[in-house]
């Protein structure tokens, strides 16, 4: 009976240590989901951050964007004022700490340090948070609701946001630009000038000092340092003709002004680095910043710097037909559906793979050692009646595309050639060794299981 009664007991205590195991975990699991603002941050449409000596005031606009408006009306930083919206639209309680708060607990607490009060589209009157000191243990934040007598604490990780300064709240990339728009360049330098026209997508083509392709990103680079510009430290709001010339800005190290056709539109980039510092400002904006010099790296490269080095400019996969015409020969390849080549004359037979791709490949890579710019008489160099000539066709958005080049005179002891792309206006000095690649006949190049066939 003692047994029973013992083991009876025993289930009894482990059903009790059952429940009030599972009412304490729900206990806090409920106290824990407590919200102090549960409201969606959507709806918010007006931020005001009241701080010991200062006041920021944020408004969302009709486009849904935040904007400063007080102690400036400027851009706002969008992250950082969404997530003050989101933060404080679904502030969670960790613990109450007063049911009912006395003047003396809030004298204890120091509420309110910073009052943070949020507008929402259906109310006229305000949600007022007050926040006070932090607490020693965790970190966590003294706080009350204006509307609520409770004094709880709130999450740690709200400290960095309320402490942010009003530079952190701008929006800092304020020269920003569509690049993609930007269809002329002109950079104009203390040493040198160049201006470039936009032929294509990412295709740049120098139209002053020298007129060349640029090579490939170098222009979509710069654009994009120039539209990446970030404010360090906003030097001047409402700039002045004396401020232009206090930061050198009248007379600065690089201009560089951008069109944009489709919006008749020209905006014009003044860069001076002074005192280890680069100031900045444009012909639309009446702010001068202090920035990254990482842009005038790109800047200050001479307009030989930035030519295409490449005689031709193309992916070897995107070649979809080749021509080649040496010693009287000439020899046309096509690409077909499973991207095999395969000869159409002088004779239909398939082509080794391997050994066409080479050839692109080494064509692709191909590079001038030096540029021969006009004036100048083609048949000095022997390309009006080149030795060999190579038609490429790319494909690129269903489009073919020829590129031609002309292989002139060959000086065998420099172990040099003269190239001529005929797309370009200007002609090409590479090495010789490419020319070893050239089929002699269809034979070298057709495929092995082919001949055996034969």
């Amino acid at each position: 009976m003692r047994m029973r009664t013992t083991l009876i007991l025993f289930i009894i205590l482990i059903g009790l240590l059952v429940v009030v195991y599972f009412l304490e975990i729900k206990g806090k699991k409920e106290e824990g989901e407590e919200k102090l603002i549960n409201i969606p941050s959507e709806n918010i449409t007006k931020i005001s951050l009241q701080k010991e000596n200062e006041t920021f005031v944020f408004e969302r606009e009709k486009e849904n964007e935040w904007r400063i408006v007080s102690p400036l009306e400027v851009e706002a930083e969008q992250y950082e004022v969404n997530r003050l919206a989101d933060d404080f639209s679904d502030l969670k309680i960790e613990r109450v700490v007063e049911e009912t708060a006395t003047k003396k607990d809030l004298e204890k607490y120091k509420i309110p340090s910073t009052k943070v009060s949020l507008w929402t589209k259906d109310k006229i009157k305000p949600i007022v948070l007050l926040i006070g000191m932090e607490n020693p243990l965790d970190q966590t934040l003294y706080a009350k609701r204006e509307d609520d007598q409770r004094i709880v604490l709130i999450p740690s990780y709200l400290k960095s946001l309320i402490d942010k300064s009003l530079f952190d709240f701008r929006k800092k990339d304020i020269f920003e630009f569509e690049k993609d728009k930007v269809k002329k360049i002109s950079v104009t330098g203390r040493k040198f000038s160049w201006q470039a026209i936009r032929k294509d997508e990412d295709e740049w083509f120098m139209e002053k000092p020298i007129k060349s392709l640029i090579e490939s990103g170098k222009v979509s680079n710069l654009l994009y340092n120039l539209s990446s510009l970030r404010a360090e430290k906003f030097i001047s709001e409402e700039k002045t003709d004396e401020e232009m010339k206090k930061y050198g800005l009248n007379n600065p190290d690089f201009k560089v002004t951008l069109n944009f056709p489709s919006e008749n539109k020209e905006i014009t980039f003044f860069l001076n680095k002074k005192d280890d510092k680069l100031y900045a400002t444009t012909s639309l904006s009446s702010k001068i910043i202090t920035a990254d010099d990482l842009v005038i790296t790109d800047l200050e490269k001479k307009p030989d710097e930035l030519r295409e080095k490449n005689v031709v400019v193309f992916y070897t996969f995107e070649v979809k037909k080749l021509e080649i015409k040496r010693n009287g020969k000439a020899f046309l390849l096509e690409e077909d559906e499973e991207s095999n080549w395969n000869f159409i004359k002088p004779e239909k037979v398939k082509a080794d793979n391997s050994k066409v791709e080479s050839f692109l490949t080494k064509i692709a890579d191909l590079e001038t050692k030096k540029f021969i710019d006009p004036p100048f008489k083609i048949k000095k160099y022997g390309l009006d009646k080149p030795q060999a000539e190579i038609n490429i066709w790319t494909e690129e958005d269903n489009k073919l595309e020829k590129h031609t080049l002309l292989i002139g005179i060959e000086n065998k002891d420099k172990k040099e050639v003269y190239v001529r792309n005929t797309e370009l206006p200007y002609l090409f000095v590479v090495e010789s060794s490419f020319l070893k690649e050239f089929p002699e006949k269809l034979e070298a190049w057709e495929k092995v299981e082919e001949k055996k066939e034969k």
